[in-house]
């Protein structure tokens, strides 16, 4: 091959190899973030669109992240339930999680040492996966008196610590008890109250997220 073709090949291949190599690294760098919850994340009441891992995921990409917002939340689900699928769903491998579970648990007044085992289990599985988590907090239904709540309410600061692991203290921040924000069962948020909570937990999943190597 004389010179003239070999510069012609090598001005053909060289914005292939270039494109090929910057594809590669889009590949690499693109994150998988599992939501893992209940009812409150699975899009309950509401049209797919506006589910909050969907919600979520507009918004990540809106900051400039690469990243796939996978919907790990399944209605009804208590922290028993998500225990036991928990290592089915790390099958998607993912770089980091929210785990928002336990509110089912208040509301059908479970044991708190039981939730509290649970969310324990939980965590130390991600960490034994090496994927990052924000762990997302509840709290307990106010008609459970004083001894239940304080109990309940301890455990997801307390597991956070224990694992240390980034901590949003409260799913439901500026939702809850919000007509305007809720759908006619006062639970569950309507599309409106699904972005609020996006809005509101945005600078601490772009935290985790920037915290994956």
């Amino acid at each position: 091959m004389g010179f003239r073709a070999k510069t012609a090949l090598i001005a053909i291949l060289l914005p292939l190899l270039l494109l090929f190599n910057t594809g590669q690294a889009g590949a690499a760098d693109h994150l998988r973030l599992l939501v893992f919850g209940d009812s409150l994340v699975a899009g309950y009441g509401l049209p797919a669109a506006h589910a909050f891992p969907v919600r979520l995921q507009m918004a990540l990409r809106k900051e400039g992240f690469s990243v796939t917002v996978i919907n790990g939340g399944v209605s009804g689900d208590t922290t028993t339930g998500g225990r036991s699928r928990l290592a089915w769903m790390l099958s998607e491998k993912p770089h980091a999680a929210i785990l928002e579970l336990g509110a089912n648990d208040g509301l059908r007044a479970v044991d708190p040492a039981v939730t509290r085992a649970n969310i324990d289990a939980m965590l130390a599985e991600f960490k034994a996966r090496g994927v990052k988590v924000l762990m997302a907090g509840m709290l307990a239904p106010p008609n459970l008196g004083r001894e239940y709540s304080a109990e309940y309410n301890s455990i997801f600061p307390d597991m956070a610590r224990k694992h240390d692991v980034a901590f949003y203290p409260f799913f439901l921040d500026g939702v809850v008890a919000d007509p305007a924000l809720n759908q006619p069962d006062g639970i569950h948020p309507n599309a409106a109250g699904v972005d609020v909570i996006v809005q509101r937990i945005l600078p601490s999943v772009i935290k985790l997220l920037k915290s994956v190597k």
